[in-house]
């Protein structure tokens, strides 16, 4: 593997800096963790003398000298997207959170060449840095949000980490939390939504609630966070956080529809008069929590989104016909629409 040197020069902002802690935060160097690799690999000197120890303090005027891999280039079949922004809230050697914008598709589809998640993804880490376990035209996907969906979604570096991951989900242990908001009113505070899921026969780009042999199991527990009183052209709203047990295609949206609550402004299982969907262009579905133990490290990553400004607009036009917050309403809907972000990792 061919190796580029890197030379630097301690300034007064980086005296007595760990010497990790230094290379990492020099441009075009990796991350803090690789860096310390290098030093314990010899790779790094300091004035022309091995260093030692990755904690090491560096010295004004100190002369540092890193050997850095270069990986040989590995493509792949998508075109890489460096124009796509990647909001990223949380990054290692491993793994990526990011928060999905509406209107980005997850991977290419028909209609969807080099406009997509993963093209983006491609543009940031390269193919040699992204799990393939679904394959070439998925590089890095875990999981996945409809293309109108915003919010917090994982992608993984290699393919342990994919597979840990997808194993999470599937031990139902990747705690995902979706906010939307629906149509009527929702009498009771919780409940739990469990059907099979299968493609509609009647429409092969929709999915149904099903019983048939093929269905496949789909489980969403919901809470009532706030009530909104109904207007002269509606029966009212009812804004829920959703609990996915299960990520079946469509899930949410499904199995609110399934209930008689659809999500407004879906336009594939909502209603069909525009009047009530409250100006919005796209379904209110946020993922805005997620939180799970990174696989690696074993530390709790937990991480929350506010909501964009299209679904902030939304239910500011509907403040005045609020019926008030339930208890867990109180706690969640100032963590909406803050205008900040929250993010946790550690033990």
């Amino acid at each position: 593997m061919a190796q580029r040197p890197v030379n630097l020069l301690v300034g007064p902002e980086s005296d007595g800096m760990r010497l990790d802690a230094f290379l990492a935060a020099a441009p075009d160097m990796p991350s803090r963790s690789a860096c310390a690799r290098l030093v314990e690999d010899g790779a790094v000197t300091i004035n022309e003398t091995p260093a030692t120890s990755k904690s090491e303090k560096v010295l004004l005027g100190d002369r540092i000298r890193a050997l850095v891999d270069e990986p040989e280039p590995v493509g792949g079949p998508l075109a890489p997207n460096p124009y796509i922004p990647l909001d990223i809230r949380f990054e290692d050697d491993h793994l990526i959170v990011l928060s999905k914008q509406a209107g980005l598709v997850c991977h290419p589809s028909p209609g969807h060449v080099d406009d997509t998640l993963a093209n983006a993804l491609v543009a940031h880490c390269g193919y040699a840095h992204l799990g393939m376990l679904q394959g070439e035209e998925r590089p890095g996907i875990v999981h996945r949000l409809d293309m109108e969906t915003s919010g917090l979604m994982v992608a993984a570096k290699d393919d342990a980490t994919q597979k840990a991951l997808q194993d999470l989900i599937r031990l139902r242990v990747l705690d995902r939390r979706y906010v939307t908001l629906v149509h009527g009113p929702i009498a009771h505070d919780e409940g739990t939504i469990e059907t099979g899921i299968a493609r509609s026969t009647r429409d092969r780009i929709r999915m149904a609630v099903s019983d048939a042999p093929g269905a496949r199991e789909a489980i969403t527990t919901f809470r009532v966070l706030e009530r909104f009183e109904a207007g002269p052209r509606d029966d009212g709203y009812t804004l829920i956080e959703c609990h996915l047990y299960t990520g079946r295609t469509h899930q949410i949206r499904v199995h609110l529809r399934h209930v008689g609550h659809p999500l407004v402004g879906d336009p594939l299982y909502g209603r069909g008069d525009l009047r009530q969907n409250l100006g919005l262009a796209r379904q209110f579905l946020h993922s805005w929590r997620i939180r799970f133990d990174h696989p690696a490290t074993g530390e709790t990553v937990e991480l929350a989104d506010t909501l964009p400004d299209d679904l902030r607009d939304v239910l500011e036009s509907l403040s005045e016909r609020s019926m008030g917050r339930t208890s867990a309403g109180e706690g969640i809907c100032p963590l909406l629409t803050s205008g900040g972000r929250g993010a946790h990792h550690g033990e």
